[in-house]
């Protein structure tokens, strides 16, 4: 081989281990903040501690995420890559609108369940929390009452849409289920029977 050949060689592995290089940080450094996010919450969470948590310095995170949208932009991919999130497509084939809604519930809740406690600390540091990071969970709560409530005949029938909304809330799940100490069965249950008694008493 060419000392030519031998050169390009070195410097396209040289290339190569560099960019995993970087792979690797930039991924410990998402690591560290989602641990941070889930254990002592968004608005307790520095730059300076994910920093130290990742074994880098605060110039690497900003190197690595420039603003704090991008920095949550990655946890967020992160985190959910590691869940099993609701799958609306599947519940919004079911035409019955009370079985939609029993299946989709329950699939909302065992997701709530499951991340609990990264849910309960990103919703008690909202305000902590970008703004497009913000609107891209509602539009995600949207999608799932927009799917459950186009089950019904009357779809825009506005008090069950707010008792659907209600049903799909995390905090309407934490109160029944944290604090009043029901199954997620028994909650889908619940809300089941509301959902359904609105169109005998309206």
């Amino acid at each position: 081989m060419s000392e030519q050949k031998r050169s390009s060689k070195s410097r396209g592995y040289e290339m190569r281990k560099r960019a995993a290089d970087v792979e690797r940080t930039r991924q410990r450094i998402v690591e560290a903040a989602v641990h941070l996010h889930g254990t002592a919450g968004p608005a307790l969470t520095s730059i300076s501690a994910i920093a130290e948590h990742a074994g880098v310095t605060r110039l690497t995170v900003y190197r690595h995420f420039p603003d704090e949208t991008a920095l949550f932009e990655a946890c967020s991919g992160h985190w959910l890559s590691q869940q099993r999130p609701p799958r609306p497509e599947e519940w919004g084939a079911i035409e019955n609108p009370l079985e939609r809604l029993t299946a989709g519930l329950a699939d909302i809740y065992r997701f709530y369940r499951a991340g609990e406690q990264m849910l309960t600390l990103g919703i008690r540091d909202q305000h902590a929390v970008p703004e497009p990071i913000r609107a891209a969970w509602e539009e995600m709560t949207r999608q799932y009452v927009e799917v459950l409530a186009n089950a019904w005949p009357e779809a825009d029938d506005p008090v069950r849409r707010a008792v659907i909304g209600h049903a799909a809330a995390f905090s309407t799940w934490r109160s029944l289920c944290r604090e009043q100490g029901l199954t997620d069965r028994d909650a889908v249950g619940v809300m089941v029977t509301l959902a359904e008694a609105v169109g005998t008493t309206s």
